[in-house]
């Protein structure tokens, strides 16, 4: 992947029907955090382990705007 180039993934809850939308610049070390309880709080908490959505990589800022337009759907976010 070229400097500068973030992935935006989305987890689901199967139990409570939650998503969680993070954007990051390494998805498999993300996706460990979040398995081994190290990666959000929010995704701990209800238990989003279910990906279910990668976009391919791009360039930040793009990524983070198509994260926060979700932002206001209730939907978690990561840093």
């Amino acid at each position: 992947m070229s400097a500068g180039s973030y992935y935006v993934y989305i987890l689901a809850s199967r139990h409570h029907g939650t998503l969680y939308i993070g954007v990051t610049n390494d998805i498999r070390a993300r996706l460990d955090l979040h398995r081994t309880g190290r990666g959000s709080k929010f995704v701990q908490k209800y238990k989003i382990f279910r990906l279910v959505h990668v976009d391919l990589p791009h360039l930040k800022r793009p990524s983070r705007a198509r994260s926060n337009s979700s932002s206001g759907s209730g939907i978690g976010r990561s840093n």
